[in-house]
C-alpha cells in the first residue's frame, strides 16, 4: 500500500491554479446577476407597467407568462449562484491545503530532503544517535498509516533527519488525502446542480434546489457562513454588510438568504432580497411533505408568497422569514429604513405561521400603514412574528402554559429587531411605535425590561393585554404619557384572573376565580391585577386610554365568542374603527389628535 490512497498527487495539489477556479466562478456569478437584474426589470417595470395600463382576459394571461418567466429567473439567480460559491468554497479549501504542502515541501528542501511521487521522503546521513552519538545513516521515510494520528515515540533524537523526514512525509501526505476528499466532495455537490429541461420550474424543483442549497451552506461553512457576524449588535452588522464587496454581498445572498435576510442591521432593502428567494426554498423544502404541521406552515407560505408576487400598495417588504419554532415572518408595508414613521405589531396568543396567520395578522399590519399614511405619508407598518407565542388547544390557560419565559425570549428577539430597524432607518430621529396585542403585549413588556430598553421606540401601544410584567406604565421606559392602551368591555383577555386571585377563588373564595377577579379580595384590594401584573387599562397603571368599541359578548345570540379580542386594528365601521383610527394616529406620529378615556 503506497502512502497516497487517491489518484491526486502532490505535485498536481501544488500545480493547482485556484485562480482558474475562481474565474470559473466569477462566470458563474455573472449569469446569476443578469438572472436577477432579469427578474427584477420584470417584477419592477414590466408587471407594474402592465397592471396600470391593461385590463382584461390577455392582460391577465401577459401577467401570468411574466410570472412564471420571473421565477424561472429566480431559480437560475440561486442556482447559479450556488455553483459560483460552490467554486469558490473549493478553492478556499484547496488553498488551505496547498498551504500546508508548500510550507512541508520548503522545509524538505532547505533540508536537501527529497519528496518522492508517493508522499514519501528521502534524507541523508544525520546528526548523532541518542545513545552513542554516532552519525545516523540516510534512509527514506513512509507514512504507512494515517498520517498525523500517531504521534512520535520520543525514542530517537528529537531532531534527527529520520523524524524531521517523517514529519513532512506526514504532512505532505496529509494535505494530499485532505485535498482528495475536498475534491469528492465539491465533486457530488457540483453533479447534482443541474436543472430539469423545460421553460418551466415546478415546485418539485424548488425542492431539489433546497436540498443544493442546504448541501452548499454546509460546504461553505468555512469559506462564508463562519463570516457572518451573527452576534453582533445591529450597527455592527450594518458596518459588516457596507464594508463587503459587491461580490462578497451577491454570494451571501445567494447561498445564505435565510441568514442574510433574518439578520437585524441589515438593510431592509437586502433582507427583502433574501426573503424572497429563502421563501422559495422554504416552499421546496415542505412540498410533498404529509405531516400537519409542514401542510399548515406551507399554506402560511404560499399565502405570504401570493400577495408578494400579487403586488399592491403599500409596497410588501418581506423582513424575515423562518421554519424553526412554530414559524417566523416579519411582514412590513412601506419601507422601514426610508419612513420617518415605523410601528411593529407583535401578535400574541395562538399566533403561528400559518394560512390565518397570512390573512388576518398581515391585514392588520397593512390596515395600520394604509391608516398612518393618510396622516403622515411617510409612515411603514408590519406585523412582527419572531417568536413562539402560547398555542391553543389550551386555551386562556395556554397564558399560565407560556408563562414568561416566551415572552421573555420574544422581547429579547424583538429588542433586537428594533434596534436593527433603528440602525438602518435613513432618518435623524424617526418616530418608533411598539404594538403589543394579547399576550404579544407581555413581549413587548419584556422587551422594556432589556438593557436600554427597546432601541429607537418612543411610543407603546397595548391592545387585549392580559398584563406587561410590569405595574406602572413608566416602568416601560418611554414615559407614561407615551403608553397607550386599548381594552374592548367585552374582551376576556383584558379580564383575565391574577394568579394568586385564581389560587383564592380555586381554594375557598365561593363562585372561583372569575368571582375573585370582579369582585375583588384581599389579595387584591383595587380590582386591578392581571395574569401578568396590574391592568394596563386601570387607573393605577397609569397610562393613556383610548377608545375601543366594546365588542361582542362571550356569551351571546348566536352564541360564543371571542371577537371582542380580535377587532382592535379593524376599521370597518361595524367592527372598531375607533381603536383602528387610534392606533394608527399614534403610529403616525399624531398622538396628540387621539381622544383619550378613562381609566378602568
Amino acid at each position: 500500500m503506497t502512502a497516497l490512497s487517491s489518484t491526486l498527487t502532490w505535485a498536481q495539489l501544488r500545480d493547482l491554479k485556484c485562480a482558474e477556479l475562481e474565474s470559473a466562478a466569477d462566470g458563474w456569478g455573472k449569469a446569476s446577476n443578469r438572472a436577477d437584474a432579469g427578474r427584477d426589470r420584470i417584477e419592477k417595470q414590466l408587471l407594474v407597467g402592465l397592471r396600470e395600463s391593461q385590463r382584461g382576459a390577455a392582460a391577465d394571461a401577459a401577467v401570468g407568462r411574466l410570472r412564471r418567466m420571473s421565477r424561472n429567473l429566480q431559480y437560475v439567480y440561486t442556482e447559479c449562484g450556488l455553483i459560483r460559491t460552490a467554486l469558490n468554497s473549493l478553492a478556499h479549501e484547496m488553498r488551505v491545503q496547498q498551504g500546508v504542502l508548500r510550507r512541508a515541501l520548503e522545509e524538505a528542501e532547505s533540508l536537501r530532503f527529497t519528496v518522492h511521487a508517493d508522499g514519501s521522503v528521502s534524507y541523508p546521513s544525520g546528526p548523532g544517535g541518542l545513545f552513542d552519538g554516532d552519525p545516523l545513516p540516510g534512509g527514506t521515510a513512509r507514512v504507512t498509516g494515517m498520517p498525523g494520528l500517531l504521534p512520535p515515540s520520543g525514542l530517537g533524537a528529537p531532531d534527527t533527519h529520520a523524524a524531521r523526514a517523517r514529519d513532512i512525509s506526514d504532512r505532505v501526505t496529509g494535505a494530499v488525502r485532505a485535498a482528495a476528499r475536498i475534491d469528492w466532495r465539491f465533486t457530488r455537490i457540483l453533479r447534482r446542480l443541474r436543472a430539469e429541461e423545460g421553460l418551466k420550474v415546478p415546485d418539485r424543483t424548488w425542492t431539489d434546489a433546497a436540498g443544493d442549497a442546504a448541501a452548499v451552506r454546509e460546504a461553505a461553512r468555512g469559506y462564508l457562513k463562519s463570516r457572518i457576524p451573527r452576534d453582533a449588535a445591529p450597527a455592527a452588522v450594518r458596518e459588516w454588510w457596507a464594508h463587503l464587496t459587491d461580490e462578497q454581498r451577491e454570494e451571501y445572498l445567494a447561498v445564505y438568504p435565510d441568514q442574510i435576510g433574518n439578520l437585524d442591521g441589515i438593510p431592509s432593502l437586502i433582507r427583502d432580497t433574501a426573503n424572497r428567494d429563502n421563501l422559495q426554498l422554504l416552499i421546496g423544502k415542505l412540498e410533498g411533505r404529509d405531516d400537519e404541521v409542514s401542510r399548515v406552515r406551507l399554506a402560511g407560505l404560499r399565502e405570504i408568497d401570493r400577495q408578494l408576487a400579487e403586488g399592491g400598495q403599500p409596497p410588501m417588504y418581506l423582513l424575515g422569514i423562518g421554519d424553526e419554532g412554530n414559524g417566523r415572518a416579519i411582514v412590513s408595508y412601506g419601507n422601514p429604513d426610508t419612513a420617518r414613521n415605523v410601528a411593529a405589531y407583535v401578535p400574541g396568543l395562538n399566533t403561528s405561521l400559518d394560512e390565518d396567520f397570512a390573512r388576518g395578522d398581515l391585514k392588520r399590519a397593512r390596515d395600520t400603514a394604509k391608516a398612518a399614511m393618510k396622516y403622515d405619508h411617510s409612515s411603514a407598518s408590519m406585523v412582527w412574528l419572531g417568536y413562539d407565542a402560547p398555542q391553543f388547544p389550551d386555551g386562556l390557560s395556554s397564558l399560565a402554559v407560556g408563562g414568561d419565559d416566551r415572552a421573555v425570549r420574544g422581547g429579547n428577539a424583538f429588542s433586537q429587531f428594533m434596534g436593527g430597524l433603528a440602525a438602518t432607518n435613513e432618518h435623524e430621529d424617526p418616530h418608533m411605535t411598539a404594538i403589543g396585542h394579547s399576550y404579544g403585549s407581555r413581549t413587548v413588556g419584556a422587551a422594556t425590561q432589556q438593557d436600554g430598553g427597546i432601541p429607537g421606540v418612543d411610543d407603546i401601544v397595548l391592545v387585549g393585554s392580559p398584563g406587561v410584567g410590569v405595574n406602572r406604565a413608566e416602568d416601560l421606559g418611554v414615559g407614561k404619557d407615551h403608553v397607550f392602551v386599548g381594552a374592548a368591555e367585552n374582551d376576556v383577555v383584558t379580564k383575565v384572573p391574577s394568579v394568586r386571585q385564581v389560587a383564592a377563588g380555586f381554594f375557598g373564595l365561593p363562585g372561583g376565580p372569575a368571582t375573585a377577579h370582579m369582585f375583588g379580595d384581599a389579595t387584591d384590594p383595587g380590582g386591578d391585577d392581571l395574569w401578568f401584573g396590574k391592568d394596563p387599562a386601570s387607573e393605577a397603571f397609569g397610562a393613556r386610554r383610548f377608545p375601543v368599541a366594546p365588542g361582542p359578548r362571550l356569551i351571546g345570540p348566536d352564541g360564543f365568542s371571542i371577537d371582542a379580542h380580535s377587532n382592535y386594528f379593524d376599521a370597518e365601521p361595524q367592527r372598531d374603527a375607533m381603536s383602528a383610527d387610534a392606533i394608527a394616529l399614534i403610529a403616525a406620529g399624531r398622538a396628540d389628535k387621539v381622544k383619550m378615556e378613562e381609566a378602568r
